[in-house]
């Protein structure tokens, strides 16, 4: 059994204005951005995906001064916690933008992310007279996405809604079986699996942004999310961020200041033998990335 994880920023970022070119600039009628990115945690929406270990990021950005958008990004993730996958996360994405990119401005979209190979096996059933698993199956982590935006200049407002079956394997297997076999009381597993077999499709993500410029090479980033998981409550979670981007020698020099607020921890442990280690604890995260 494998615990949920959170949807990353990558897609987010692919209507904010920041993250490609805007149709409204001056600029070739298309372009291509390519960027690589090391970290010392990869992580999305607070949590890590790299099991609190470095991890690299390969993101290719192309905008049309039509307001056409897409992404294709490919991140390093941990076998550990993508169980059985191949340590690979792809984002692919498109939409397009419309507005002031000073002013009003708006997006829609839609997203995938896969994790190749990734799943787990768990019971979607408990059987609460002989106290035995049952109905098991094996579940996916891909999720599929719609994506909308409105901003104001350098404020930037996102909700995306999960189309797909689950959002990175939360169902009744996969939340209600990570809690009964790593939460100390069994009572709040058992119960989570007393309400039925559930998916995740209809879960809310929201997102909100602010980036002010602090000298033409320095700005400061303000984040802050919150999930609301369809059918589970307790995969609920908010999380915030604070960093400092500094572009330097051609490359972009961060430092982000991350903290979740989850309401059931063990959702959010990933275990390494017999050895449990938390992903959703606060974290000062260093990167470096280079735009081609």
């Amino acid at each position: 059994m494998h615990p949920i994880r959170p949807l990353s920023l990558a897609i987010a970022s692919l209507l904010a204005g920041a993250a490609v070119p805007s149709f409204a600039q001056e600029t070739a009628s298309f372009a291509v951005t390519t960027e690589m990115k090391v970290s010392s945690d990869q992580r999305s929406r607070g949590v890590s995906d790299s099991f609190n270990r470095p991890g690299l990021k390969l993101s290719v950005q192309a905008a049309h001064e039509s307001g056409l958008v897409g992404l294709a990004e490919f991140a390093t993730v941990s076998k550990k916690q993508f169980l059985g996958g191949e340590g690979l996360g792809v984002t692919l994405a498109g939409g397009y933008r419309f507005g002031d990119p000073e002013g009003w401005h708006y997006g829609v979209g839609l997203a995938t992310e896969l994790f190749p190979g990734a799943q787990f096996e768990a019971p979607h059933g408990f059987d609460m007279g002989t106290g035995a698993p049952t109905d098991f199956r094996r579940t996916k982590y891909d999720s599929a996405f719609a994506v909308a935006e409105i901003g104001y200049g350098a404020l930037e407002a996102r909700v995306m809604n999960v189309i797909s079956k689950t959002y990175r394997g939360a169902n009744t297997g996969g939340v209600c079986g990570t809690m009964l076999s790593l939460m100390a009381d069994p009572m709040p597993g058992l119960a989570c699996y007393a309400r039925g077999d559930h998916n995740s499709r209809g879960s809310w993500l929201f997102d909100l942004g602010y980036k002010i410029d602090l000298n033409p090479t320095t700005a400061l980033n303000l984040h802050g999310g919150y999930q609301k998981i369809a059918n589970f409550k307790e995969a609920n979670f908010s999380d915030f961020a604070i960093g400092i981007a500094h572009k330097r020698w051609g490359f972009t020099w961060s430092a982000d200041w991350m903290t979740t607020r989850t309401k059931v921890r063990e959702l959010y442990i990933a275990l390494d033998g017999d050895k449990a280690r938390a992903t959703d604890n606060s974290r000062l995260v260093v990167s470096v990335a280079r735009s081609f």
